[in-house]
């Protein structure tokens, strides 16, 4: 479904918006949110989330201090986005209005201007320079859940903020509603900024978003950003390489197939004792993981660890050898994100060895 409808005065270089049919435009019942989350980041109905984007949600909204989200669970996100058409629309004839003021018509000037920035894993002073005046000088910025609720705290008091996270089992946009929102909005001149987690290229989904601009004729901007990788592990005292120790280092995705256990892809040369090898998104499929690695020839006490919400003040992290990873973090009962670092090089954090020193004296204690 898509999400705004196309306005008559927009370009038609790209596909059309299909129109909503599943449900009417009426006013959403207002109900309770998710109370206020311990979360450094957005979570998909937290309190927080509704009270940055509350302008988006003017035209529906019954009571001023409630969230708008829909009485059936289940349509949640197709109400959201009935309830948002309007203000959306609204934004896009003002972006068009000041552009033909300033600009000598629609002709006169080209589109806007799309930047697609890396925050980092979370810590805001991990920003770059450039990120921080890119975010501040935007007109409209769209942004992912794992985007810290302390960098969001950086945008202009002028700006507007639209979530566009994505969490297991629910996306409050697909991939090409994100596209049709960049795409619809640079046309109308404004400056929009694609907020990301951790670096926009990396298992960031930015090189689609990228690349579908490109082919509509709109100039992008990457700001990298540190990705959850270095962060994390420099948190951690981790050398992601190592001389004598780990030579090259490996991002992989721990997405599954379908939502399945198994990882996506494990090749046989990523149980390389001299490599290190970092997990993005791989909680639920780790278990599987893990015993691929040792199949593969991975010793099963090779060092690990797992980091839930680096850099931030909630961080939380488990060590412990690959064998006994899994079940280390199923006690900890570590949430998303977590990242999962493997490799020698892990035992060469001080963590390391106070790890194993706790876990020594509990043995000893039974």
């Amino acid at each position: 479904m898509a999400l705004v409808s196309k306005l008559p005065s927009i370009s038609s270089s790209s596909p059309k918006f299909r129109k909503p049919n599943s449900f009417k435009l009426n006013p959403v019942r207002s109900i309770h949110c998710t109370p206020n989350s311990p979360s450094p980041f957005t979570e998909k109905h937290s309190i927080e989330r509704y009270n940055r984007d509350n302008w988006v949600y003017k035209s529906q909204l019954e009571q001023p201090d409630s969230c708008p989200v829909a009485p059936d669970p289940g349509s949640i996100r197709d109400h959201e986005i009935a309830a948002q058409l309007p203000e959306l629309k609204r934004l896009l004839e003002v972006l068009r209005e000041k552009r033909e003021s300033t600009g000598g018509g629609e002709r006169g000037r080209g589109p806007g201007n799309v930047f697609l920035v890396g925050t980092g894993p979370g810590d805001p002073e991990l920003l770059t320079v450039k990120a921080v005046r890119v975010i501040r000088c935007a007109d409209l910025l769209l942004y992912d859940r794992l985007v810290s609720n302390e960098v969001l705290d950086l945008v202009g008091p002028d700006a507007r903020l639209l979530y566009v996270g994505k969490t297991a089992g629910y996306h409050s946009r697909t991939q090409e509603e994100i596209h049709e929102l960049l795409l619809s909005f640079a046309e109308a001149g404004a400056n929009v900024v694609r907020l990301k987690g951790g670096d926009p290229l990396v298992f960031g989904r930015g090189g689609e978003e990228m690349d579908f601009l490109q082919q509509q004729g709109i100039q992008v901007q990457v700001i990298p950003g540190i990705t959850a990788a270095s962060g994390i592990a420099a948190e951690l005292g981790i050398p992601l390489t190592h001389r004598g120790v780990a030579n090259s280092v490996r991002f992989l995705t721990g997405h599954s197939r379908k939502g399945g256990t198994d990882p996506l892809f494990v090749a046989e040369n990523a149980a390389d004792p001299d490599s290190t090898l970092v997990v993005y998104m791989g909680l639920s499929t780790l278990p599987s993981l893990a015993l691929k690695l040792i199949h593969h020839g991975l010793p099963p006490d090779t060092p690990a660890a797992a980091v839930e919400r680096g850099t931030t003040p909630q961080q939380r992290m488990v060590f412990a050898e690959l064998k006994d990873l899994a079940d280390k973090i199923t006690q900890a009962q570590l949430l998303s994100p977590t990242l999962i670092i493997i490799g020698k090089v892990v035992a060469l954090s001080p963590l390391w060895t106070q790890s194993s020193k706790e876990a020594s004296s509990l043995v000893e204690a039974r």
